[in-house]
């Protein structure tokens, strides 16, 4: 995990961490998503109800004229588990690395649409600025090419948020929360690696349920469709689940999240299909 010195200072100079007054009054989601200038501090002292109806005002607003009425929807699902579990709480670990990942998605808008230079010091906010351009040009149709682009943008941004939250405000993630943060890295990786992750089902799949072996292609489509809310809600269920376990040496490999996460996403694509 790059934690760069630099991104602190920037997180800095943009202000990310420093305190509004208590007698500033808190932006509502509406008000955010019209201004797409809402810091990740102030995103961090949102609910979990709040940030999912952020996001989908974005998408609903500013960012449909760049044709990505659609493409958190991903997140979307990730936000609403949040909330049916009272998860990531304002100032938690968990929260810092979400605000940064919203943060990105907004300016990231701002910039497409040419309202600002402004990226507050979140990598990811060039990132997705790229990619709503591209996406705005047609240059993103090819499935892998588009899903590459997207999950860079995430990973800037992510990264971005595991600094501030580690370096900035001292905090740590829970055993839990590290466990699930690895099933989300794997589901990037899988964005990112599209033909490994089929090449994989190829040899593994057989071990798991045959039928994965004859479905892969349509599975995967399903499984990292960032304009689908179902997969990400369901995958952080079982994530969720499976983080709470204490495996030996408290990690996961790649073939371990594997024989997790698969199995039962792809009850649920089965029955979706």
């Amino acid at each position: 995990m790059k934690r760069s010195g630099w991104v602190v200072v920037l997180a800095l100079v943009a202000g990310l961490v420093v305190p509004v007054p208590a007698s500033a009054a808190a932006r509502s989601p509406g008000e955010c998503a019209a201004a797409l200038d809402c810091t990740a501090a102030e995103i961090d002292r949102m609910a979990m109800a709040e940030r999912l109806e952020f996001l989908r005002l974005v998408q609903s607003g500013p960012a449909a004229a760049l044709g990505a009425a659609d493409r958190w929807r991903n997140i979307e699902g990730v936000l609403a588990f949040f909330h049916d579990r009272g998860l990531g709480a304002p100032g938690t670990w968990t929260s810092h690395v979400d605000a940064a990942i919203l943060e990105g998605i907004e300016r990231g808008v701002a910039l497409a649409l040419g309202r600002s230079t402004d990226g507050f010091g979140n990598p990811g906010s060039a990132r997705w600025a790229d990619y709503l351009t591209r996406l705005h040009r047609g240059e993103l149709t090819v499935r892998n090419v588009h899903d590459r682009a997207w999950s860079e943008a995430e990973q800037a941004s992510t990264e971005h948020g595991v600094a501030v939250a580690e370096q900035v405000h001292g905090l740590r993630p829970t055993a839990v929360e590290r466990r699930f943060f690895l099933f989300s890295e794997f589901y990037r990786w899988a964005l990112r690696n599209r033909p490994v992750v089929l090449d994989m089902l190829l040899l593994y799949g057989v071990l798991l349920d045959p039928l994965i072996v004859l479905r892969r292609v349509p599975f995967v489509d399903w499984l990292t469709d960032v304009r689908e809310s179902a997969p990400s809600r369901k995958g952080s269920e079982m994530a969720y689940a499976y983080a709470q376990l204490d495996p030996v040496n408290g990690a996961f490999s790649t073939v371990d999240l594997l024989f997790a996460y698969i199995p039962e996403l792809f009850e649920e694509f089965q029955a979706t299909r």
